[in-house]
C-alpha cells in the first residue's frame, strides 16, 4: 500500500507559535504513519504538485494572498486531496482570499475577551473525529467566526456575552467537516500555541480530524 503523503506549510503571525506547532503536527502524523513534508511559507501552493499529496494542512496565519496558489489548492482539494487544520492557521490564514475561506468553511473575526474560559460542547457524538469524547471547559481565546451553515458541524460553544454584549447567547462553531469537490475538509478553531496541542481532547480531535481527511482509506480507517 502507498503510504500517506502529509504536507505541512507554517509561518505567519509569530503569536501563533507557527514554527513550534508545525512540530507537533508533524510527529503526530508521522506517529500515524504519514510521510510528511513541512515547509515554512505559502509559497509551496504556487511551486509543488499539490494534488501529490493526500492531505495538506495549512498552518499560516495572516499571510499575503498569492492568487495562483489559492487556486491551486482548490484545484487539488477538489480532486480529493484532504485539507485540515486548527485556530488561525487555518481559519484565518488568507484574510484576502473569499475563495479560500469558501473552501474552508469559515474564517475568524474576533475572540472577545481573548484568553478566557470557555466550554466547548460536542454535539455530534457518533462521528468518528468526536466519538467518545465528552463536552469539555477549556481556556484560550474563544473563536467567534463568519461560518458557511452547511457545514457539518461536531462541536460548538456558546457565547456567555460577558466580553462583547452583542454575542450573548451566540452558539458557534468550534470543530466541523465538510467537502469540496472530491476532497474532505476538517477545521477546529482549538489551538492557540502549541501548550495546547498538550490537551488531551484538542490533541485527539486534531489527530482524529486530520487522519479522517487524509485521502487515502487507509489513513481514514485509523481515526
Amino acid at each position: 500500500m502507498s503510504e500517506t503523503r502529509a504536507l505541512i506549510f507554517w509561518g505567519g503571525w509569530e503569536g501563533h507559535e507557527p514554527r513550534e506547532t508545525a512540530e507537533v503536527v508533524t510527529d503526530m502524523l508521522k506517529d500515524e504513519g504519514m510521510d510528511v513534508t513541512s515547509v515554512e511559507g505559502a509559497g509551496v501552493l504556487a511551486e509543488a504538485d499539490l494534488g501529490a499529496f493526500d492531505l495538506i494542512v495549512p498552518m499560516v496565519t495572516q499571510v499575503p494572498t498569492e492568487a495562483d496558489g489559492i487556486a491551486r489548492l482548490r484545484e487539488a482539494v477538489a480532486a480529493g486531496t484532504g485539507l485540515g487544520g486548527f485556530h488561525g492557521g487555518m481559519g484565518d490564514a488568507f484574510r484576502a482570499s473569499p475563495d479560500y475561506q469558501f473552501m474552508v468553511g469559515g474564517q475568524w473575526v474576533a475572540h472577545p475577551g481573548n484568553i478566557i474560559d470557555y466550554r466547548v460542547d460536542i454535539v455530534r457524538d457518533d462521528h468518528p473525529i468526536t466519538r467518545g469524547i465528552d463536552s469539555f471547559d477549556y481556556h484560550s481565546e474563544q473563536y467567534f467566526m463568519h461560518v458557511d451553515p452547511g457545514n457539518e458541524v461536531l462541536a460548538t460553544t456558546t457565547f456567555s456575552g460577558e466580553h462583547a454584549p452583542e454575542t450573548e447567547g451566540t452558539v458557534m462553531p468550534v470543530i466541523w467537516t465538510r467537502t469540496f469537490g472530491a476532497g474532505r475538509v476538517f477545521y477546529s478553531s482549538l489551538g492557540h500555541v502549541a501548550e495546547e496541542l498538550k490537551r488531551p481532547e484538542a490533541r485527539e480531535i486534531l489527530r482524529r480530524g486530520l487522519i479522517w481527511a487524509a485521502r487515502t482509506s487507509e489513513a481514514q480507517d485509523r481515526t
